[in-house]
């Protein structure tokens, strides 16, 4: 008996101190809830496909980050705090405990110092072709315009009582650019990361559902049967010195967005130099993948219950919908003013594509206009405005980074 009782405890003093315990105790529930939420994205990534590169790694640190008791949450959001950590000298002012830092706190180190986005941008611009808006430099105000969405957003955010920070970050979404949102969360506003990335991800990935409604109501019939002509072509020596150019530009205007802009071009030179084939292959592939395991498993390990189940978590979401729709109507708009100054001969359904989902945005402007007219072949035109949005969404953060940070 006293054997029985000896096991008993045992069993007992095991699950007491587990983490399914810790469910059952004050807010264990908002856990237990988190769990769920990260099942919801997992399915989501894998079962649907929603940007499943990024969702599946977000939605796993999620699930690692509210296992009670492993330590895998990240538990600051600024430098000093990471000092504080690794010196051990972090203490939880609600336990009094001295935290100490966990696998996922290192690994979002690359988060904060800002190191992941723009090595992401190095692998965009070694897999992105500009010779579409090099092509039609008037490409470069659809992209601009599609940008109104963030500082309209912006605007919207501080009325509804967000910081100016804060709103910065929530307004970034509308840019539709998963890594330029991340970057410029995590210098303005860490810890709403998780929030803001989940739905800067989620709206990329809806963008076939929510661009075309947006797009028929604001264009005719008419307009979006518009056929436009060919694109001239573009010679290597252009190529070459659009990304230099572009660098020199930008940076010396808005030096907070030359490490994005920067990358970005240097991933582009890469591709077109003709010298580089083997690093530009490795940007593309091998640093590309790891970079975005290690951004997505640590940015959803920002997404603890206490930051994630709170009532701005609804309001970014809805904010972030607001950006991305007001992004996707701004360029529409301009394209219809395109297309009444060079009378009819721009489809303002290219301006959508001004949105930085590439190439998903070009691929919808494409769809909805050979609804219309199915001789009609919108694609290399949509991505000019839609590479032209990669960079739109790196000055726009420029900016708010200068303005705000």
């Amino acid at each position: 008996m006293e054997i029985l009782q000896g096991v008993w405890q045992v069993v007992v003093d095991i699950f007491s101190n587990s983490g399914y315990a810790y469910f059952f105790q004050g807010d264990g529930w908002k856990n237990a809830v988190m769990l769920l939420v990260s099942f919801f994205f997992l399915w989501l990534g894998i079962k649907k496909g929603f940007e499943p590169l990024l969702m599946i790694p977000i939605a796993f640190g999620m699930l690692l980050a509210n296992i009670p008791g492993a330590n895998l949450a990240v538990q600051y959001h600024d430098m000093q705090g990471f000092i504080d950590l690794v010196a051990g000298r972090m203490v939880d002012e609600a336990t009094g405990a001295v935290c100490t830092p966990g696998l996922l706190d290192f690994l979002y180190f690359g988060v904060k110092a800002g190191i992941y986005p723009p090595l992401i941008f190095l692998g965009i611009g070694a897999m992105t072709d500009f010779a579409p808006l090099i092509a039609n430099p008037s490409s470069f105000i659809l992209g601009a315009a599609a940008q109104f969405g963030i500082f309209f957003t912006y605007v919207g955010a501080i009325l509804l009582g967000f910081q100016p920070n804060e709103a910065g970050s929530i307004a970034i979404i509308g840019g539709a650019d998963g890594p330029t949102a991340i970057f410029v969360t995590s210098q303005l506003a860490p810890e709403l990361l998780g929030t803001i990335a989940v739905a800067a991800y989620s709206y990329m990935a809806l963008v076939p559902v929510i661009q075309p409604p947006v797009m028929r109501a604001l264009t005719t019939k008419k307009e979006r049967s518009v056929v436009m002509g060919n694109l001239r072509p573009v010679s290597k020596l252009e190529k070459i010195l659009f990304p230099i150019m572009v660098t020199v530009i930008v940076s010396l205007l808005l030096p907070d967005a030359a490490s994005l802009v920067g990358m970005l071009m240097l991933g582009n030179l890469l591709k077109e130099s003709g010298r580089t084939e083997r690093i530009a292959k490795a940007a593309q592939n091998e640093l590309m993948n790891i970079v975005t395991i290690l951004l997505g498993l640590s940015v959803g390990a920002t997404t603890s219950a206490s930051s994630f189940l709170n009532t701005s978590t609804i309001l970014i979401v809805v904010l972030g919908l607001v950006a991305f729709v007001f992004g996707t109507a701004s360029g529409v708009i301009f394209g219809k003013i395109m297309y009444l100054v060079t009378k009819g001969k721009v489809n303002p359904l290219i301006g959508s594509a001004g949105v930085s989902a590439v190439p998903m945005a070009a691929r919808v402007s494409q769809k909805v206009g050979q609804k219309e007219n199915p001789s009609n072949y919108l694609l290399m035109h949509a991505m000019g405005p839609n590479v032209s949005g990669v960079i739109g969404s790196a000055v726009a953060a420029g900016i708010l980074l200068t303005l705000l940070g």
